[in-house]
């Protein structure tokens, strides 16, 4: 069962408490985590771009070059998704990021000459999503260098909790908040 931190915290006061030390006192208490995920780290690194402009690749008939602004700078990126436009917001992974699918380090390299400083993420890359079919637009309202993880409320850390038949009292937020309540007083 994945349990969501955050919703959690609508139950019981863990401030102060560390991941690692909710996860030994849960597994030792018989709610055994399994694993979980800090969507924090996953997303580390990966900001909202503003697409400033988009020019036809002039060595690729399917590719473009696009301006990204990162909130700071301007950069030059090879895009290959059909849906890039002038004026996106987009999610974008600059230079040094992790891609969560495949676990790819981004790097600066040559696309057909032109030289790439990141990439614009399409959701199934990000893993949010089996979407491959063109990048993830974001919403206006974001501005450009803001943190994925803060514009899409990803910033939480998921539990997989394996519940033993005689504890059906923990198959909810509310159950395992109540055994994370009884275990930190």
């Amino acid at each position: 069962m994945k349990i969501s931190l955050n919703w959690i915290k609508d139950y019981v006061n863990l401030d102060g408490i560390s991941t690692n030390e909710i996860v030994n006192k849960l597994t030792m208490s018989g709610l055994e985590v399994e694993d979980y995920v800090d969507q924090n780290e996953k997303y580390s690194g990966f900001i909202v771009g503003l697409i400033k402009d988009v020019q036809k690749h002039p060595n690729a008939d399917k590719l473009t070059v696009c301006t990204v602004f990162d909130g700071k700078t301007d950069l030059q990126v090879v895009c290959g998704a059909p849906n890039v436009e002038r004026g996106q917001n987009v999610a974008f992974a600059p230079i040094g990021s992790i891609i969560p699918k495949g676990k790819m380090e981004m790097k600066k390299v040559k696309i057909r000459g032109i030289e790439s400083n990141g990439m614009i993420c399409a959701e199934d890359e990000l893993e949010l999503s089996d979407d491959h079919s063109g990048i993830m637009i974001l919403n206006d309202e974001f501005s450009a260098g803001t943190a994925i993880s803060e514009a899409l409320k990803l910033n939480d850390v998921l539990l997989e909790i394996a519940i033993t038949p005689n504890r059906p009292d923990a198959l909810s937020h509310v159950g395992v908040a109540r055994d994370l309540s009884a275990i930190f007083n």
